[in-house]
């Protein structure tokens, strides 16, 4: 048995056809669901059930999350947006038009988070100007990990959608 074969095998470079590449879907979308503005929802659960210390603890890692966030914004908002459009033309282009499928997974992993990552602004923005307490932290804590879960949802579709598109016209052809 020659190894190199195998252990090409195993792990596929073919990114719609590989486990490690479904796995790593799965891995992120569940990590970005999991962390509500770099807080993780065990937390959010345990300040809302026993209050005190926990619910201090929250508020301070949240505000400190927040001031992050909106810091890094404030000094390199627009460098960034301009970054993150120059990677999604690059992957886009490279992989629907020049048909890298390396390039097809990483965009349909990176594009989505872009929306994420515009909702995680935009709820830092209104936990900076109303400086929620309590109940009207974790509502907007709660909001937000649930629109992030429907991207997530969403991208997951369309991404396997894509993905056995891409496999049976792979098959097909071979």
């Amino acid at each position: 048995m020659d190894w190199s074969k195998a252990i090409l095998h195993v792990i596929d470079l073919g990114s719609f056809s590989s486990l490690w590449y479904w796995i790593g879907v799965a891995v992120v979308w569940s990590t970005v669901s999991h962390w509500v503005l770099g807080v993780p929802y065990d937390m959010i659960q345990r300040a809302k059930k026993h209050g005190g210390q926990a619910e201090i603890d929250l508020a301070d890692l949240v505000r400190v999350n927040v001031t992050r966030q909106m810091n890094a914004t404030a000094v390199a908002g627009v460098w960034l947006i301009g970054i993150l459009f120059f990677v999604l033309t690059m992957l886009a282009a490279l992989g629907f038009i020049y048909r890298i499928e390396l390039a097809q997974a990483i965009f349909l992993v990176v594009f989505p988070m872009s929306f994420v990552g515009t909702t995680s602004v935009s709820t830092s923005r209104l936990i900076a100007a109303t400086n929620p307490e309590g109940e009207a932290l974790y509502k907007i804590l709660l909001r937000h990990r649930l629109w992030t879960q429907i991207i997530g949802m969403i991208a997951i579709f369309i991404t396997g959608l894509y993905g056995m598109f891409h496999n049976l016209a792979v098959v097909r052809v071979l």
